[in-house]
């Protein structure tokens, strides 16, 4: 690639356009003249924080750094648990929205990276943003930039390929849809030049009593998700709730403030079982109640993976969108007493761009047609 097509490729969005700049000033300023260190780019949600976790322990011995030299850059959805689940390593909180729309912001961060003055950059993320993710490695000017290849679109081929001709080694983790959790394990048998065996997600935690009334065994019910197809309906959820009641478990709700809808109706199911804590929670409290659940009824989203990696018996509603990339969780790192339901359809892996509602507020069908019976049957299962 000659020199003037690397200072203006073709084919980028305008938004690399907008934030190039930025790339020009980070390359300019001073960085520490001795290399130290490894920072690994992990600008992605809960649920792959989780699937993520067990295998950043390899990192020290596989890349010859203590574990007190190694930077997770993260996201601030999760900042709260690093203290616990991240002990021993440096962990950096970035708004990822704000590094992907304001400039001064992902300036502040850029310069931030590139003063750290890191001699290894890790990114192995398959799902990722180019913008954010590559970017950062990039930033970083680490002498040893390592990244797995990712999912690419025709939208985002020109900015990948900018991005991959700069690391300085690209590792193909497997074709799609390979699960997440199965990814981090093949990145990791490449660095190392030898076969690391998969292991099950685990996700390092205190052992404390969870803010509740007192009482019995219960079951969590956590009804929301970001993406409103991904809700399993939630008069499943309570009809489920009365057959969890009926059995005697308590029923702890939980979500925050945007789950706030349901009040009224877990109110009305006027038992004194069921527990309303919407709203009340800070991530920490929530993962102290899913860690001494008898079971977690959940949709896919981030608690749901918070209580896979925890060890308590999961009962996960997942669609079809990437089938398999997350979930669910294939054989070899199944967590024990982990179910995973889900509708059949001939439209899996349609990567969320459904056609078969009538409305974006409405459950994908993949997710809405799972019975309550099967749900039930699956928590008298993990909780048996």
């Amino acid at each position: 690639m000659s020199w003037l097509a690397r200072l203006f490729p073709a084919g980028m969005r305008r938004r690399w356009w907008m934030f190039r700049p930025i790339d020009a000033l980070v390359a300019l300023w001073p960085a520490p003249r001795r290399r130290r260190g490894l920072v690994v780019v992990r600008m992605d949600g809960i649920g792959d924080m989780v699937m993520f976790r067990r295998a950043l322990d390899h990192y020290p011995a596989l890349f010859g750094v203590e574990r007190a030299d190694i930077t997770v850059l993260g996201c601030r959805s999760w900042q709260s648990l690093a203290p616990v689940a991240f002990a021993g390593f440096r962990v950096k909180a970035i708004d990822e929205h704000a590094f992907e729309k304001k400039w001064l912001y992902r300036l502040k961060v850029a310069l931030w990276v590139r003063r750290q003055g890191f001699r290894v950059a890790v990114c192995d993320m398959y799902m990722r943003k180019v913008m954010t993710a590559d970017s950062l490695v990039w930033m970083s000017r680490a002498p040893e930039r390592v990244v797995a290849a990712p999912f690419v679109t025709d939208r985002t081929r020109r900015e990948y390929a900018w991005y991959l001709d700069r690391a300085t080694r690209v590792i193909d983790t497997g074709p799609y849809p390979t699960h997440e959790g199965l990814r981090h394990f093949t990145f990791l048998s490449a660095v190392a030049g030898r076969a690391v065996p998969p292991e099950i997600p685990a996700l390092p935690w205190r052992d404390q009593a969870p803010r509740l009334p007192a009482g019995g065994p219960y079951v969590v019910m956590n009804f929301g998700s970001n993406e409103p197809g991904r809700r399993w309906p939630f008069a499943n959820f309570l009809a489920l709730a009365r057959r969890c009641l009926e059995a005697g478990f308590r029923v702890v709700f939980v979500g925050a403030g945007q789950e706030a809808f349901a009040k009224p109706d877990i109110a009305g199911l006027d038992r004194p079982g069921a527990v309303d804590t919407i709203g009340q929670l800070t991530l920490p409290e929530l993962m102290d109640v899913l860690a001494h659940a008898a079971c977690v009824v959940t949709n896919d989203t981030g608690p749901g993976h918070l209580a896979l990696g925890l060890g308590t018996p999961t009962v996960l509603i997942a669609g079809g969108g990437h089938y398999g990339s997350f979930v669910p969780y294939p054989e070899a790192i199944r967590p024990k007493g982990a179910a995973f339901l889900s509708h059949p359809m001939d439209c899996y892996h349609c990567l969320w761009r459904c056609p078969h509602r009538a409305s974006p507020s409405e459950a994908f069908p993949c997710v809405a047609g799972v019975a309550v019976e099967a749900a039930w049957e699956a928590v008298r299962r993990v909780t048996g």
